[in-house]
């Protein structure tokens, strides 16, 4: 297996290299107004928009609308991308602020309640998990983690929270989380290491749920 693994990271890289080459291409073409390739540009980063949508938000419906409107503001927005950032960056960027302009919107209607929170996280989480595990018992177990844990960081503060979603979950560098949310990568660190602290917290009490 050992012997296989230089040639698994070459093909990596040249799927990468192929990947952002495609993107290039669709990006020129988006910046002459092709709509089909705005179309496609768009499929592409569809998922990844939802499921950063829902990691900020919690709420399977809530998400989708989010992704909806961030996916309008995407295809108005894309003919101008001028590649400041990467692309994820950018969409995220987008995404992260139609989630704050929705955020507002909701601090206007009642909270739902803690229990009308996690029958709607059992809900959601249950439609995305992928499970590795052949075994029914692993696959509950992994759902009571992913919903115990997505509670939790939904308790946090947003501006916590989302430093907790794009550096663990979406796996963004501290540099990509500074464009996105437009504070200092200085903040950035101080932030997300408050809101670690804040989180581990939270699960201590949680915390045999947690143990191999």
């Amino acid at each position: 297996m050992a012997q296989n693994a230089p040639g698994a990271m070459a093909r990596g890289h040249v799927q990468d290299s192929q990947s952002r080459e495609e993107e290039r291409l669709l990006l020129d073409r988006c910046r002459k107004k092709d709509r089909a390739a705005i179309d496609e540009l768009l499929r592409r980063f569809e998922k990844k928009i939802y499921n950063f949508a829902y990691r900020l938000c919690g709420n399977y419906d809530q998400a989708g609308d989010i992704a909806s409107d961030t996916l309008i503001r995407v295809y108005v927005a894309l003919p101008n991308f001028r590649g400041d950032s990467s692309l994820i960056t950018w969409i995220f960027r987008i995404t992260h602020n139609v989630y704050l302009d929705d955020l507002k919107k909701q601090r206007a209607r009642p909270a739902e309640s803690l229990d009308a929170m996690v029958e709607m996280e059992k809900y959601s989480i249950a439609k995305q998990i992928e499970d590795p595990s052949p075994t029914p018992q692993d696959l509950a177990e992994s759902r009571e983690k992913t919903d115990l844990l997505q509670v939790a960081i939904n308790t946090l503060p947003e501006y916590q929270r989302v430093m907790v979603v794009m550096y663990h979950t979406e796996n963004r560098t501290y540099e990509e989380i500074a464009a996105v949310v437009g504070l200092p990568i200085g903040t950035v660190k101080s932030r997300l290491n408050r809101a670690r602290l804040s989180l581990r917290e939270k699960l201590v009490p949680l915390r045999e749920h947690f143990q191999s």
